[in-house]
């Protein structure tokens, strides 16, 4: 029985990827819309005493309730690899001449073993994307082929920049530290989130990975 000849997959997975360039700390997508994204700090909430909690959640709706433009937060997960950690308390361990702290040594690092067996530890990290899209720029708008990619950036940069100077400042308010994502840090970012397996990985350069992350080539 002869098998039907089977078409070559063109397909490839910089076509799922919405992304169409990442310039200084504005990332562009297909569709002509844009996007800045803020990364921020975290609370341990639980270690805050009543009074801080309350205070805490009411600096957090009150800045809410002074945006007049729409934000998306968003909460990465991902397993932390705690190996160099451990070797370097091993390390420590093998150092150390007094008996007391070389006790608290091993006790500490059969406790972080216990730990990483039993659970998953997690590292979260925390972001702020303020969107820009076509339809913000009139009827036009929504044709973005009709426009060029740098007329569509800068268009981005005047709309998205005063909304990112007044969240910086009401964070900083809730006292919480927070960046701009740029380039190398976004292309960074997206090349860790399309590649699970690869999570950890710190590029030097983003102009030399963009291609890769976008193009595919």
């Amino acid at each position: 029985m002869n098998k039907k000849p089977t078409a070559p997959i063109k397909s490839t997975t910089q076509e799922f990827i919405e992304i169409r360039k990442i310039q200084d700390d504005i990332v562009l997508l297909k569709d002509g819309s844009c996007c800045l994204v803020i990364e921020t700090s975290a609370i341990n909430f639980s270690l805050l005493s009543e009074e801080e909690q309350n205070s805490l959640v009411y600096a957090f709706g009150s800045l809410l309730n002074s945006l007049s433009f729409a934000i998306q937060i968003a909460i990465i997960s991902s397993k932390m690899n705690i190996s160099d950690y451990l070797e370097y308390l091993e390390k420590s361990l093998q150092k150390q001449n007094q008996p007391e702290i070389k006790d608290w040594l091993i006790k500490y690092i059969e406790f972080i073993k216990s730990i990483v067996t039993q659970n998953s530890v997690l590292k979260k990290r925390f972001f702020l994307i303020i969107p820009f899209s076509t339809l913000e720029m009139g009827i036009k708008g929504s044709a973005p082929s009709s426009f060029s990619t740098d007329y569509l950036l800068q268009r981005a940069k005047t709309a998205l920049y005063p909304k990112k100077d007044h969240i910086l400042r009401l964070l900083a308010r809730v006292g919480l530290r927070s960046q701009v994502l740029v380039k190398t840090e976004l292309v960074n970012f997206y090349y860790n989130l399309y590649n699970p397996s690869a999570t950890g990985v710190d590029m030097i350069d983003g102009d030399m990975f963009e291609s890769y992350l976008v193009h595919g080539q």
